[in-house]
């Protein structure tokens, strides 16, 4: 095994995954998850060599004991040798970083500056990296940013229309996230399509528990459906998504709930599971609504329906398309929500191919649609490998 391995790490606030890739393949040489970190039975999952396993933490440990059992795996497997850096995912970089970056001093700075615009992950992340800088002293450390690839949209597009002194003074504005997949994504459907970088016209789809649209004209994103936080836009697993500004005054008002009360139920008791009553699981929604359950039935037709109006919307700052993207753990598994979003976009020149659709799951990539132009196209996306190819790139220049 050669020296061209890095260690990708991805905190939660309760969570952390990794895996050590090689960046000259993309092999995965070990992977896996921390869970219920600082909760109850605690545990790390782990794939090496194609078999999984398990190590048990005890109640409470968190990020740091679990980056230190991380280490001792690491060294016991023998790969530690062949590190050349740790990539670190950073959900908001704010307008600090439009590209991935070597962490040092004023780097962390930033993000916690930043962290007022996502107190859910920054602080995780940061959590993340100063365990790793113990951890892996040895070892540079690189910053990639969810937010990054959308620094080049336009005011028009990432401006509220509120006081303008909110965005000067407080930064207020949209950001966008899940930026490392659409990037991916975009650059494979360059490469499989043969789309000249220079003159495309994309919009990429991730959906998953999260779930973003992002428009990208000539390699570069203008616009994309999240914004200041990762509450906007489209409907999530129990993220509303967009809804009236008004219904805080309301919930606050007339029903008595506490701005905390607010953000958990829009953040964590709305969309598939709040509409469903059931999950924020879109398998199990799919089972039920195929058993005739009509809130999964409704939840599945809003999901899709406001999907498909955020597509056609993105058509504008597009001037067109070329080609429409799924991706995440639901746009490259769900062939019942693909083809319901693509029968909603038939007056684009869309048209699932049924044959297509079913075989573009379970990892599987492939154009869905019986027309070329435009066509829809499952590329499962792989954040991990953008991480790790930034961070060995960074690494290799100092």
């Amino acid at each position: 095994m050669s020296s061209s391995h890095v260690l990708v790490l991805n905190c939660g606030s309760s969570s952390l995954k990794f895996a050590i890739i090689d960046i000259n393949s993309g092999a995965e040489a070990l992977s896996g998850l921390a869970e219920r970190l600082a909760e109850q039975a605690p545990l790390i999952k782990y794939k090496y060599n194609g078999a999984k396993h398990n190590i048990d933490l005890s109640a409470g440990d968190a990020h740091q004991v679990a980056i230190e059992k991380l280490v001792e795996l690491v060294k016991q497997l023998k790969l530690d040798t062949h590190l050349i850096a740790v990539g670190h995912r950073v959900v908001h970089g704010g307008e600090h970083f439009t590209k991935s970056v070597l962490i040092n001093d004023n780097v962390i700075d930033a993000i916690k500056q930043t962290s007022a615009l996502a107190p859910l992950h920054n602080p995780a992340n940061l959590l993340g990296i100063e365990a790793a800088k113990k951890a892996f002293s040895h070892l540079l450390q690189v910053a990639v940013f969810d937010t990054a690839f959308h620094q080049t949209m336009d005011k028009q597009a990432f401006l509220y229309a509120i006081p303008h002194a909110l965005y000067t003074e407080h930064g207020v504005r949209r950001y966008g996230f899940h930026g490392t997949s659409h990037y991916y994504v975009s650059t494979q459907a360059h490469k499989i399509l043969a789309l000249p970088e220079n003159n495309s016209r994309i919009i990429s789809a991730h959906l998953g528990n999260g779930c973003s649209v992002t428009a990208i004209k000539n390699g570069q994103s203008v616009d994309t459906s999240m914004g200041l936080t990762p509450l906007e836009g489209l409907v999530m697993g129990t993220r509303s998504g967009d809804v009236d500004p008004g219904l805080f005054s309301f919930l606050v008002n007339q029903l008595n709930y506490s701005a905390q009360n607010v953000d958990e139920l829009l953040n964590k008791q709305s969309g598939l599971l709040g509409i469903s009553e059931l999950s924020n699981d879109c398998r199990t929604i799919e089972e039920a609504a195929a058993e005739g359950h009509a809130q999964a039935t409704l939840a599945l037709d809003i999901f899709c329906y406001r999907l498909a109006k955020q597509i056609a919307a993105f058509i504008v700052p597009l001037g067109g398309l070329d080609a429409l993207i799924f991706t995440g753990g639901i746009g490259e598994n769900s062939d019942v929500i693909r083809a319901k979003v693509v029968s909603m976009l038939e007056f684009m020149g869309l048209s699932i191919d049924n044959d297509k659709n079913l075989a573009a799951r379970f990892g599987n990539q492939g154009i869905i649609t019986s027309q070329n132009t435009p066509c829809a196209i499952v590329i499962p996306t792989n954040e991990e490998w953008v991480i790790a190819s930034d961070a060995a790139t960074i690494a290799q220049e100092q």
